[in-house]
C-alpha cells in the first residue's frame, strides 16, 4: 500500500477512537480531584458561616489568667479569649476586671457568629470566675446554667513513707 491510501480523512480522524489512557494511580486521582475547578456556590457558602444559637462556655481562672472559650454543641470552638490577649500583663491578668474584660470579648465574638444562649463551665479557683459570667451576661449572651468542673483531689497522692532517725 501506498502512503496515500494509509492516510485518513478527518472525518475518519473524528471518527476513530481515542487511545485509552493509562490507568492513574491513587496520588493522581486525588490530585485530579483537588486540581478541579469548584462551583461558585462553594465559594458563596464558605465566605458566610452557619448561625450557631446556643453553645457551651468554658471558664478557666487560675491564680495567673483567665481564659474563656466558647464552643458549639459539638465541641467545636468559635470563639475565644484570655487575659493576655485581651493586652493584660504581669500580676493584672489574674484580676477580676480582667476576667469581665475577656468574657465580654469572647462574648461578642460568638454573638457576631449568632449565637444568643449559652451554658457555662467554670473550672479553677481564680479571680475571675465570677466576673467573667457577669461579663458573659452583660454582652448580650442568655447564661442557661452555670456548672463548677473544678477537679477536686478524692484521696490525693500517697504520702511519703514514714522518716527514720
Amino acid at each position: 500500500m501506498s502512503e496515500e491510501t494509509k492516510k485518513e480523512t478527518p472525518q475518519q480522524e473524528a471518527a476513530a477512537p481515542e487511545k485509552e489512557k493509562p490507568a492513574m494511580t491513587e496520588g493522581q486521582a486525588i490530585l485530579a480531584q483537588t486540581d478541579a475547578p469548584k462551583d461558585a456556590g462553594d465559594a458563596k457558602r464558605k465566605g458566610r458561616a452557619k448561625s450557631i444559637p446556643a453553645g457551651i462556655a468554658f471558664i478557666r481562672s487560675s491564680f495567673n489568667n483567665t481564659q474563656i472559650s466558647i464552643t458549639d454543641a459539638r465541641g467545636g470552638v468559635i470563639a475565644w479569649s484570655s487575659a493576655g490577649r485581651a493586652g493584660f500583663k504581669g500580676s493584672r491578668k489574674c484580676t477580676a476586671f480582667a476576667g469581665t474584660m475577656v468574657a465580654q470579648d469572647a462574648a461578642r465574638q460568638a454573638v457576631a457568629k449568632g449565637m444568643h444562649e449559652c451554658e457555662v463551665r467554670v473550672q479553677g479557683i481564680g479571680a475571675g470566675r465570677e466576673s467573667a459570667i457577669r461579663g458573659i451576661q452583660s454582652a448580650g449572651m442568655h447564661v442557661t446554667s452555670i456548672k463548677d468542673c473544678t477537679p477536686i483531689p478524692h484521696n490525693g497522692c500517697r504520702p511519703r513513707k514514714r522518716r527514720r532517725v
